[in-house]
């Protein structure tokens, strides 16, 4: 299963992100990727927070609330960094840059549709 993520002005986030939404893959999240493409992303469900110890490259970070509404914007995080937000429920991970293109920001709705890949 895939993810096609767009924001409230219509604009492609992902068109083919991943969903992490077992205790294993959460665990695990972009950790065993060398970098992200561009429409690629990992959507962390229920997740507060996130951590790039061991990441090999820079992601974009949105915190969503249970409506898929935008909380927060991490951008840019680099390795070895925390981030959370108490209020999210989960985390949509993207290549670096992605929220600036997209000109995404917090308020933004996103629109998740999920598709066989």
């Amino acid at each position: 299963m895939k993810l096609r993520i767009t924001n409230s002005k219509g604009r492609v986030l992902a068109d083919s992100a991943d969903i992490a939404d077992t205790s294993a893959k959460r665990r695990t999240g972009l950790l065993k990727h060398t970098k992200l493409d561009p429409g690629q992303g990992l959507w962390i469900a229920p997740s507060e927070g996130v951590h790039t110890f061991g990441m090999k490259f820079p992601i974009d970070v949105l915190f969503l609330n249970r409506h898929k509404k935008v909380l927060k914007i991490r951008p840019n995080m680099v390795r070895g960094r925390i981030s959370l937000s108490l209020r999210a429920h989960s985390v949509l991970e993207l290549p670096a840059g992605t929220a600036e293109a997209t000109g995404t920001v917090a308020g933004d709705q996103l629109e998740f549709e999920k598709y066989e890949a």
